[in-house]
């Protein structure tokens, strides 16, 4: 049977974290051919402690440090002390089903892919976390994300969350490129896809994403999607769509009538037009996509929604501009490991 490892990369996940590796242990898999190996980013909450206190009763829990901080350095690093055949990252923010990690293994050997994962469903816990999980699982809040948004497809896919890989695939593509704050899982899947990859979005691949808790950590994530997003495009041209591109010309068009109003008609005109269409999309998709929301939390579904289009719009321009010297710097992955895993340390 299989060796997997289960590499995490956290930093200050003190409210979820427990909730995440218990997840990890309570796997149908056998335990003796499971580790898990969480690559902390120097957390300043009880993140460690509870990971420390777990490491009792799982012996094959390993906390490293990620001086880097950052989620690529903290999964360079654990892929670095990684021993298994298969390896399956998992974030401290979530919580995988009791099949997670049989499922990934079967979907590898049996329909020969080189990585899997699943569809998300994502969760909050307070009544401002619930509406921005009603809102980043709707198409009108993130696009065309086939794991957010579906929940019983499966076919082969441009990136998966939570993926599991097979060894081989992750020595032949080396590490994650540890320039990309975010968007990073984007960019290593493309590059898996570019040496022939096939990577699987399978329905029966389940697990539980707990949202942002409140706008304002919202934006910010948003916001950086955005922003890392033109490094990756500059990187890799050809791993964009065109969603990619549409809050931010949606907000470059709305700036332009906003500047134009007040000097001529058309700006007017180009205003009413920009500003009326986005409140009738959002009207409709608040209506679609608040059915499971409470009635006394529906007002507060559009503000969700203008957060994630208007963060990601604004991240995406502001790395035009910071970015504007960059084009022709994006030959190889930034790392700080050997690219591949064969001579992985010893715990």
């Amino acid at each position: 049977m299989k060796k997997v490892s289960v590499i995490m990369p956290v930093r200050d996940e003190e409210p979820f974290i427990r909730t995440s590796l218990e997840a990890v242990f309570a796997q149908d898999y056998p335990a003796g051919r499971i580790e898990v190996i969480v690559a902390d980013g120097m957390s300043t909450d009880g993140t460690r402690n509870i990971i420390r206190a777990l490491q009792a009763a799982h012996p094959k829990l390993f906390l490293i440090d990620n001086p880097g901080r950052i989620v690529p350095t903290g999964l360079n690093a654990a892929l670095a002390r990684a021993k298994g055949d298969i390896i399956i990252r998992v974030d401290g923010h979530c919580k995988v089903a009791p099949d997670y990690v049989r499922r990934c293994v079967d979907h590898l050997e049996r329909d020969h892919v080189d990585a899997v994962g699943g569809p998300i469903v994502t969760v909050g816990e307070t009544p401002a976390a619930r509406v921005i999980a009603a809102a980043t699982s709707s198409f009108f809040g993130v696009g065309g994300s086939a794991f957010r948004t579906t929940s019983d497809m499966t076919g082969f896919s441009d990136t998966v969350p939570f993926p599991a890989y097979t060894r081989d695939i992750i020595e032949r593509a080396g590490p994650y490129d540890e320039e990309l704050v975010r968007n990073q899982d984007d960019e290593y899947n493309y590059r898996l896809r570019k040496l022939g990859a096939k990577v699987l979005l399978a329905s029966d691949v389940r697990s539980v994403y707990f949202s942002r808790s409140s706008l304002k950590t919202l934006w910010r994530q948003y916001f950086q999607y955005g922003y890392w997003k033109v490094r990756v495009m500059q990187k890799h041209p050809r791993q964009m769509s065109p969603r990619h591109f549409v809050p931010a010309a949606f907000l470059a068009v709305l700036g332009v009538a906003l500047l134009a109003a007040p000097f001529v008609r058309f700006g007017d005109y180009l205003l009413v037009a920009v500003a009326g269409s986005y409140v009738a999309a959002t009207v409709l998709a608040t209506f679609l996509a608040g059915r499971g929301v409470p009635p006394a939390l529906l007002p507060l579904l559009p503000g969700a929604f203008a957060t994630i289009h208007l963060a990601y719009g604004l991240g995406f321009l502001v790395g035009l501009v910071k970015f504007r010297d960059r084009w022709r710097d994006a030959s190889l992955p930034r790392h700080t490991v050997a690219p591949g895993v064969q001579g992985a340390g010893h715990h």
